[in-house]
């Protein structure tokens, strides 16, 4: 597998909210950093509008209130069972 194809695969991202939910959304690696870069800026503190962030997902648009986000987390490869093509 080249750089870009890894860069390119949609990662399996949980994301978890203030009060215990979490979503599921499948992300290039491009996306995740950008994700935890908005995550993380000081910005979405500023104002109720700045806490909105527009992610486009594999499954499509998800509008995202950052300030009620409390993780985003990649999960593990999946596992196969059976054999590899490889």
């Amino acid at each position: 597998m080249g750089e870009n194809e890894s860069k390119n695969e949609a990662n399996r991202v949980e994301i978890g909210f203030d009060g215990g939910q979490v979503m599921v959304a499948r992300l290039s690696a491009e996306q995740l950093d950008a994700l935890k870069q908005a995550v993380a800026s000081t910005d979405k503190l500023a104002s109720e509008a700045g806490g909105w962030y527009e992610l486009e997902s594999t499954d499509g648009a998800i509008s995202l209130d950052l300030r009620k986000v409390v993780f985003v987390r990649r999960a593990a490869a999946s596992h196969t069972i059976g054999f590899s093509g490889a």
